[in-house]
């Protein structure tokens, strides 16, 4: 046996608000709907986001997700009206924490810039 795909999940209160917060974080609306309540973004043939309505759960997600361009990343944040504290750096990477509206965390991390640490 195989695994072959992950899909990290986001739980939120409301679909229609995470919708319009994930397709600015991500930069393009949601692949599929494959049932009620549920949505997602294909990041790879392999990887992707689940955000799915779940009230009673929302709000204690996290995914991480490592990113080529964090200064790309900072400018599409920006242009998209996504706030948050910047990037702090690590002895190892640079990282980046947002919070969807229900408090779910996306965490973006990037090697260091250079002449960092």
């Amino acid at each position: 046996m195989t695994i072959h795909r992950l899909l990290a999940q986001m739980t939120v209160t409301d679909l229609d608000a995470a919708t319009a917060w994930y397709t600015a974080l991500l930069g393009r609306g949601p692949d599929a709907r494959p049932m009620r309540g549920l949505i997602e973004w294909h990041l790879s043939d392999t990887y992707g986001v689940q955000v799915w309505a779940e009230p009673d759960r929302a709000g204690h997600s996290t995914v991480v997700l490592y990113e080529s361009d964090l200064e790309g990343r900072l400018t599409r944040l920006a242009h998209a009206g996504i706030r948050h504290d910047g990037p702090r750096t690590t002895d190892t990477s640079r990282v980046l924490t947002l919070t969807d509206p229900d408090g779910n965390r996306t965490v973006f991390v990037a090697p260091p810039a250079p002449g960092d640490h």
